[in-house]
């Protein structure tokens, strides 16, 4: 299992609003960053699992904001995966101000395992590999 690191960068500037603060929407895209961050740090990226003609569509996702952050201002997402049952995904992400130290933003977001016309799949024996980099990475916690 490798050890993976936090997804970090920097707000740039067209994430922001007239206010200088990011954009609401631009959080869900970062959940999304990260996710792609994380398969990448684990060793399976999209390309590979896509390559199988599996899909990974979003069921749901949430965001609660606790504080914005600003143009050019310094981040970390940490995600965890805190469900997964070998055709559903459940992942909890912790954007943090590298500023400050401050949590920002706590959200979430589930995604189903399909095939290419959307009839959702059972990884367990069908993709032995890709369920069990997921299934490893169940409830790790991200060190610094």
């Amino acid at each position: 299992m490798n050890n993976i690191r936090p997804y970090e960068r920097n707000v740039y500037y067209y994430e922001t609003d007239k206010m200088g603060i990011m954009h609401h929407s631009n959080y869900i895209r970062i959940f999304e960053e990260t996710r792609i961050h994380f398969l990448n740090e684990a060793g399976m990226p999209f390309e590979q699992i896509e390559a199988q003609g599996i899909l990974m569509p979003v069921l749901s996702v949430e965001c609660r904001y606790k504080r914005p952050l600003v143009f050019d201002e310094p981040f970390a997402v940490y995600p965890k995966i805190i469900k997964f049952n070998g055709t559903t995904l459940y992942l909890e992400y912790k954007l943090i101000s590298r500023k400050t130290g401050e949590i920002c933003v706590e959200g979430s977001s589930s995604h189903c395992f399909t095939d290419l016309d959307m009839k959702p799949l059972r990884t367990k024996n069908k993709y032995p590999d890709i369920y069990k980099v997921f299934n490893d990475y169940v409830g790790y916690e991200i060190k610094e």
